[in-house]
């Protein structure tokens, strides 16, 4: 069974800088497909980024691409997403997820069969 932990979030201003961290158990990050997505207030969860099986490839939303970084550590079976540049519209609760189905990077959340409890992030403007 896969268990994910966020971490990293708060509060911030506009233009700075956070970095979230997704501690990864029951499994291998080099094993899982993962990803991010937030859900901001009245709003569906959306797609924020996701990396390939094995630390491989990314993909990027529209609206974060050029801002935020999405990368693994092995060693401590931690995925993270650097996020630059904030604006008040990141606002959202962050959540990480796992897929042991999927050896790609998919914007599909439907593909990712773990998620963790998510931490808030807030961008104050």
């Amino acid at each position: 069974q896969v268990q994910l932990v966020e971490s990293g979030g708060g509060l911030v201003q506009a233009g700075g800088s956070l970095r979230l961290s997704c501690a990864v158990s029951g499994r291998t990050f080099s094993s899982l497909a993962m990803g991010w997505s937030r859900q901001a207030p009245g709003k569906e969860r959306e797609f924020v980024a996701a990396i390939a099986r094995s630390g491989g490839s990314t993909i990027y939303s529209d609206s974060v691409k050029g801002r935020f970084t999405i990368s693994g550590d092995n060693a401590k079976n931690t995925m993270y997403l650097q996020m630059n540049s904030l604006k008040p519209e990141d606002t959202a609760v962050y959540y990480c997820a796992a897929s042991s189905t999927t050896d790609w990077a998919t914007p599909r959340l439907s593909a990712y069969g773990y998620r963790g409890q998510g931490t808030q992030v807030t961008v104050s403007s």
